[in-house]
């Protein structure tokens, strides 16, 4: 069996969406266990009439809730009693409890998990790695794309051989293709940072670095993983769900400018319908945090429970391909660390 841990109180739908997907997960899943972090009269009340397995479904009541705009410090002094950092303390003292979802708070997040967590063996810092699609029907991971602002050339690398066996292991990728986020393609390109970064990540024979990448190509399916501070990781990530997002938008405003395009639409709407999936963040899951000694997913605030139910599915995943075990059998092949 693998245990999950669900903080329920977190994200902009709160408790309906996480139960929901937690009911749909003990389905999908036979050999899940869940435990549910929240206030328990509340999620008893919302699994009336829902079926599912109560023998692999557990409670962590959590009255306490964290709102978005609390400091992190302040929410791990302060609300011991919230839903996400009771679940954390749970995933760190239970060895039964693999892994850990939440929706809520990415700041209170990093930092309960990175001072109550801790790093896997080797590992400098924890990195998170959202994944996008692509325009061939694939996917790309973008690491880091928030936890680390400033990093060194090894950073990088550890990000490019996590995130390199997170879609080989997770999403089945073969010898993934990496790629540095640079100002340019060519090996020159970049400051003192990229160059020296681009020099070790062509050295780095568990990866199969592809040379640098121009943001403009991050869908294009030419790359499974990109690497990048977090600073300009998050940056790309936002620009990029947000272009499509007003596309979206703008099309679906020209379409009812006038009758003969809403004619048009009308016998392409299965195909608008389908382009919309595929841009719509909800059926990608979450960004999962790299590095920590137990599987840490954070997915997006305004997740609906279809959202929940792939970051369950992605934390579930990891747990049963040991990535954990993995990242620590190559990042400790090297013996030293820029600190």
């Amino acid at each position: 069996m693998i245990k999950i841990v669900l903080d329920c109180f977190g994200g902009d739908h709160g408790p309906e969406a996480n139960v929901e997907a937690a009911v749909a997960a003990l389905s999908l899943f036979p050999d899940l266990q869940l435990v549910l972090s929240g206030d328990e009269p509340v999620l008893r009340k919302l699994l009336e009439g829902k079926e599912y397995d109560g023998g692999r479904l557990e409670f962590l009541h959590a009255p306490q809730v964290i709102g978005c705009d609390e400091r992190p410090t302040d929410v791990i002094r302060l609300k011991r009693d919230s839903s996400m950092i009771k679940a954390i303390r749970l995933l760190r003292d239970d060895d039964s409890v693999a892994a850990m979802v939440s929706t809520g708070s990415t700041g209170a997040l990093v930092a309960a998990a990175l001072t109550r967590i801790g790093r896997l063996q080797g590992i400098i810092r924890p990195a998170f790695c959202p994944i996008l699609p692509t325009m061939n029907g694939g996917l790309v991971g973008i690491c880091d794309s928030g936890a680390n602002v400033e990093v060194t050339p090894e950073h990088l690398r550890q990000f490019a051989v996590m995130a390199s066996l997170y879609m080989e292991n997770v999403y089945g990728v073969q010898k993934p293709r990496v790629a540095l986020l640079n100002v340019g393609k060519e090996a020159e390109k970049g400051d003192e940072l990229r160059q020296t970064a681009y020099k070790l990540l062509s050295e780095t024979a568990e990866i199969n670095f592809v040379g640098n990448m121009e943001s403009r190509d991050l869908l294009s399916g030419n790359y499974d993983v990109v690497v990048a501070d977090g600073f300009s990781g998050n940056v790309l990530v936002k620009t990029t769900e947000g272009t499509a997002l007003e596309l979206l938008k703008k099309l679906k405003k020209d379409i009812y400018s006038k009758f003969i395009y809403k004619i048009g639409a009308a016998l392409m709407a299965k195909m608008f319908r389908d382009e919309k999936d595929f841009m719509n963040y909800q059926n990608y899951g979450g960004s999962v945090l790299l590095g920590t000694s137990k599987v840490v997913v954070k997915g997006h605030g305004s997740s609906k429970s279809t959202a929940v139910l792939k970051c369950i599915e992605q934390a579930y995943k990891m747990q049963l391909s040991d990535l954990g075990g993995k990242i620590e059998e190559v990042i400790c092949r090297y013996d030293h660390y820029e600190l």
